[in-house]
């Protein structure tokens, strides 16, 4: 946890930092790369979510494999909500830094007549104040696959410090209300894969450094 000091700290030296000088550039060319620091939440047990950037710098994924909140029949009383923190290092050729500018979530839902799911997200720099969290819901009765798009204003965009490691905060939940539906049933919302074919995709937008 950091403290008020360390956070008073950050904020100076991110005033202090450099700053991108030109409109968007496309990716560069090099690799980049993602470590993931730390994962915690109910939603994201230790060796339950992975990341990985595309081939081509303009993107990087996010998959779990056990992201599932309920609530009805069988549900311990805290499964309606889940949640996951996700602090990850990105590492970009010297030169470039970058912003998220699209998040792309998608997952499988069953609700039943009378409930609802919701989908919640935001993520920030080390450092810096969290964006304002994105809501997204279903009315029951649903049973399909969802998918929900935040996307940010090219003049709200807030790019990493040049030339500094700043970690990327991505917090996300989903929850599940039982509304009117009836107690013998179950509803549930998921943002799981087992075969990786269900991700959470983050968009970059790329600028150059001074």
């Amino acid at each position: 946890m950091i403290n008020a000091l360390a956070i008073g700290g950050l904020m100076v030296s991110l005033l202090a930092a450099p700053v991108p000088t030109e409109p968007e550039t496309p990716p560069p060319a090099e690799r980049i790369t993602i470590e993931l620091k730390t994962v915690n939440g109910s939603g994201c047990r230790a060796g339950t979510a992975a990341v990985a950037p595309s081939p081509d710098n303009t993107s990087f994924t996010v998959t779990y494999s056990d992201y599932l909140a309920q609530t009805g029949d069988g549900a311990r009383p805290t499964d309606f909500r889940k949640n996951c923190q996700l602090v990850l290092q990105v590492n970009v050729p010297a030169g470039f830094t970058y912003a998220i500018a699209q998040a792309d979530y998608r997952g499988f839902a069953h609700l039943q007549r009378g409930a609802s799911g919701l989908q919640r997200a935001n993520y920030y720099f080390q450092g810096t104040s969290p964006t304002t969290s994105r809501s997204h819901t279903w009315p029951g009765p649903f049973s399909d696959n969802w998918q929900a798009t935040d996307t940010t204003d090219v003049a709200s965009l807030v790019y990493a410090p040049c030339g500094e490691v700043r970690y990327l905060n991505v917090n996300t939940e989903l929850r599940v209300s039982a509304g009117s539906s009836a107690p013998s049933t179950s509803s549930f919302m998921a943002m799981d894969s087992t075969d990786g074919s269900v991700n959470t995709t983050y968009h970059f937008s790329w600028m150059r450094c001074e």
